[in-house]
């Protein structure tokens, strides 16, 4: 199925309804959503938006430009994502994320957003990604979490409390490290 410079490959389900009174999503120009994805009611995303094959998006999330979302990944609603961000296979973004622009997620990093899972009754928080961040592959971010501007995360890192602008965190639990010269290029997405 194509409209309007989008392609919904057959499959995909664009409009997932969660309420009665749920609006459709909003999707911008020149998108490719690949088969096996659901993007919920109430998302609205930017122009040039593309996925790969069974993603999940849910309700009440705002995408930028120019995003890229990886095949598997899931995006669990009341999440903000910039522009110019790609997140690749089987990233988990939970409810209540911030994702700046220009942030690069890698494979399998999975935020979270509850302190205690099913031990207390709390509020949900996710991590805040600010602009210009790279996360690696099977990274770990821990709710309420703040990964500052041009930080980077390494593969496998524990993310457990926040990482300061333009500084590497690796490790388990992440330790904090001056950000090596290779690594402090900005991205390039």
């Amino acid at each position: 199925m194509s409209s309007g410079g989008q392609t919904f490959s057959p499959g995909t389900t664009v409009g997932y309804s969660y309420s009665d009174d749920a609006s459709e999503p909003v999707i911008g120009a020149d998108a490719t959503v690949r088969k096996g994805s659901i993007i919920y009611d109430d998302v609205i995303i930017g122009d040039r938006f593309n996925t790969g094959h069974d993603v999940l998006i849910r309700e009440l999330t705002e995408i930028g430009d120019d995003v890229l979302v990886g095949t598997k990944t899931v995006i669990d609603g009341r999440t903000d994502i910039g522009s110019n961000v790609s997140l690749q296979t089987g990233v988990y973004v939970p409810s209540h994320t911030t994702i700046g622009g220009n942030v690069f997620i890698g494979p399998h990093a999975v935020l979270t957003n509850d302190p205690f899972p099913v031990r207390q009754d709390v509020g949900l928080e996710g991590p805040m990604i600010e602009d210009g961040a790279s996360i690696g592959a099977n990274a770990t971010i821990l709710p309420g979490v703040t990964v500052g501007e041009g930080a980077f995360v390494a593969a496998g890192a524990v993310v457990t409390e926040d990482v300061p602008p333009d500084t590497l965190a690796m490790g388990v639990p992440a330790m904090h490290r001056q950000l090596p010269e290779p690594l402090q290029e900005q991205n390039n997405i």
